[in-house]
């Protein structure tokens, strides 16, 4: 997982070095992933084993950055239902520790389409970089059966709109 958090930054510190482009917002549905979802870049894809609630898998992420933020979506498939809900509570906890957040603002989440489940949410994260700079995430987890997502959006302060965008356009076609 922290191979995910540091591409994620590296990408973000990037954007903040260099001028910032006009969000272009394209709908994409990632091979394989089985979500529609709104990128303002095109984004790159990614996949990397890791350990999720003790199990090894295969995570996939596609991850863009445009203006000074990261936007990523992982998905990860999980072989037994009944360790879907650890599996997000896992993605969960992995994302507030690798911001260093003790407290992360927990809010209801929905997503078209999504499997019901106790654990999924919609975070808001406060930490830092590893020098000392300021760091947000906003970032949903949710499943559709026995696949389940971790959608972010990071950044130094985040655009509440462009926020707001990214996480309205996703969505789990039947």
């Amino acid at each position: 997982m922290q191979f995910w958090m540091t591409t994620a930054m590296a990408l973000a510190l990037s954007t903040t070095q260099a001028c910032s482009p006009v969000l272009d917002w394209r709908e994409f549905e990632p091979e394989g992933s089985g979500v529609v979802v709104a990128f303002p870049c095109r984004p790159d894809h990614h996949a990397r084993s890791v350990s999720i609630a003790g199990t090894p898998t295969q995570m996939d992420m596609v991850v863009c950055a445009a203006g000074d933020a990261t936007y990523a979506l992982s998905f990860i498939d999980v072989a037994d239902p009944a360790r879907v809900g650890a599996a997000i509570a896992d993605l969960r906890a992995v994302a507030a520790a690798n911001l260093g957040s003790a407290a992360p603002e927990v809010s209801a989440l929905q997503v078209r389409g999504m499997t019901p489940n106790t654990q999924a949410a919609r975070l808001a994260l406060a930490g830092q970089r590893p020098d000392g700079a300021p760091l947000q995430q906003q970032a949903a987890f949710f499943s559709k059966g026995l696949r389940v997502y971790q959608a972010s959006v990071v950044g130094a302060r985040l655009s509440a709109e462009a926020t707001e965008t990214f996480f309205a356009s996703l969505k789990l076609p039947s």
